[in-house]
């Protein structure tokens, strides 16, 4: 598999590969809510592993999990991890959420999970299988990403996760289900006269309805990581 590495701000590795790249919308992702440092985290679709990978450029040291079902991806964080001084608390597991946690200890052990799902629910499929998998929810649904982090969080843990503005109100219903309630909500703007491109949401298990709408995030000409 063809590789590239970028390093974040402090200088943790992050290879990428045909299909297992990232974009904006992670890197806000992981800006956005983050595990406090020695918390329990979950990374969801991590895909390369960027967002557990920026957490720890953020200084969180707790034990976390990379849960990504294509395995050139999940070898590429596991590399990453290898490469970084001191991310040995970051585990790269190759496996389907849709079945991960469904029993044993990993039921209800983390603090804090986020998820960069797959956006697409229709529309073009790339032919590139891996590419798809990345972009269509065909093999991972909201629903999916909802109960897995129900079953993996414990009573107030938190999910953070970003999607298309068109889907929320899709997301909060299938958050809710679950019973996992939105607490803050963040729209993504180029700028204050742009239509927004993205949200960030946060949501915690086991507590009463109340959103708190924080500031639009306008990202210019991109969001600067790395040095």
């Amino acid at each position: 598999m063809a590789q590239g590495m970028e390093l974040l701000d402090n200088g943790t590795k992050v290879f990428t590969g045909p299909g297992a790249a990232f974009g904006t919308d992670a890197l806000l992702l992981a800006r956005f809510a983050m595990p406090r440092r020695k918390e329990t985290a979950l990374d969801l679709c991590s895909g390369c592993g960027i967002v557990a990978l920026a957490w720890h450029d953020a200084r969180h040291r707790g034990p976390c999990t990379a849960v990504e079902l294509d395995a050139d991806a999940s070898a590429l964080c596991r590399r990453a991890v290898q490469e970084t001084p001191g991310a040995e608390h970051i585990t790269a597991l190759c496996t389907d959420l849709r079945t991960f946690c469904k029993s044993g200890p990993e039921q209800g052990k983390y603090d804090f999970a986020a998820c960069n799902p797959p956006y697409f629910t229709g529309g073009y499929v790339s032919p590139d299988a891996r590419r798809a998998t990345a972009r269509h929810d065909g093999s991972c649904t909201m629903q999916d990403v909802a109960a897995c982090a129900a079953r993996a969080l414990h009573d107030g843990g938190k999910l953070a996760l970003c999607h298309r503005p068109e889907q929320m109100a899709a997301v909060f219903a299938a958050l809710c289900a679950v019973g996992l309630e939105p607490k803050r909500v963040a729209l993504v703007r180029k700028d204050e006269h742009s239509k927004p491109w993205l949200f960030l949401v946060e949501a915690q298990k086991g507590r009463k309805p109340g959103i708190r709408w924080e500031e639009d995030v306008l990202t210019g000409n991109g969001v600067r990581y790395g040095r």
